[in-house]
């Protein structure tokens, strides 16, 4: 028995090793430099240690921008993505001819490189000198005037900004919901039409419950990616996200150890822990409430 469970740690080994030095050491270090006041990379010394790193942090308006525009890309985004997804499944899930062809179109975007769509996405809804683009051009069809949504008005940029994510999460959604709709049991819907069950009764009462885990799945995960948001607003607004009000949690970490206002390792570890923690409590929030909506068959 013993010689059992020695082969099964030395199977994780690898795995245990892997998580140590790539993950646990790597966020213990953070830890470790957001508490050291005006850490210096070259040198290795700090003025102190104290909390003065996350009251400034905290206090930052660049931060705070970057955190609303965050709060709002995570609430719009993985509600819209996950409930699109889930009705372009059903309706792929209903198609017997060229299934396979649909689902190879959708999960195109997912597959392309993210710069290059996010180019695309500027040049459709950006106003140039000599252009106002093709979506103010369809937008003056209804009678709308131009809306400059890459430069102009924080509404329009961060619709852009939503329209895009959403653009580039969801394939990847419905490639997971499509599998699971698939993996339902024909017998469950069989029974319920023979006591006469509504197409909503038998969406709610069956559809729904068996693919709730990766509908949970697609929401944990979904959470995470848009808090880790950061290369979809340089797509779309460059790389000076501050001037452009524009900015994430990820990209002001970044800033502040490389981008104009770079060399403040200390803070950026400090905001790496304050994302890590309102990551941490949202999933934590998320799997309680599975515990009351999630079915495990």
């Amino acid at each position: 028995m013993k010689l059992k469970k020695l082969k099964g740690w030395l199977y994780l080994l690898p795995a245990i090793l892997f998580l140590g030095v790539f993950m646990v050491y790597p966020l213990i270090d953070v830890l470790i430099y957001s508490f050291e006041e005006g850490y210096n990379f070259a040198s290795g010394e700090h003025l102190g240690v104290g909390f003065y790193n996350y009251a400034y942090v905290l206090r930052d308006p660049y931060f705070l921008s970057a955190l609303k525009n965050t709060l709002i890309l995570v609430a719009i985004t993985v509600p819209l993505s996950t409930g699109i997804a889930l009705l372009i499944s059903l309706g792929l899930s209903k198609i017997k001819a060229l299934r396979k062809l649909f689902q190879t179109i959708y999960f195109l975007p997912y597959v392309t490189n993210t710069l290059a769509v996010g180019l695309v996405f500027m040049i459709l809804f950006k106003r140039t000198p000599y252009s106002d683009g093709l979506i103010n051009l369809l937008l003056s069809w209804f009678g709308q005037g131009p809306v400059d949504f890459i430069d102009g008005p924080y509404a329009a940029k961060m619709f852009v900004l939503c329209f895009y994510t959403i653009w580039i999460v969801m394939p990847f959604k419905i490639l997971i919901l499509t599998s699971a709709l698939a993996s339902v049991k024909e017998d469950y819907y069989q029974a319920a039409k023979l006591d006469g069950a509504s197409r909503w009764r038998m969406f709610s009462r069956i559809t729904l419950p068996m693919i709730s885990p990766m509908i949970f799945y697609l929401v944990i995960t979904g959470f995470i990616g848009a808090f880790k948001a950061y290369s979809d607003s340089v797509a779309l607004f460059g790389t000076d996200l501050n001037a452009a009000g524009m900015n994430t949690l990820v990209g002001y970490v970044y800033d502040m150890l490389y981008g104009n206002s770079g060399g403040y390792p200390s803070f950026a570890s400090a905001a790496a822990i304050v994302l890590f923690m309102i990551v941490l409590t949202i999933t934590a929030i998320n799997l309680l409430v599975s515990k009351k909506y999630v079915h495990y068959t």
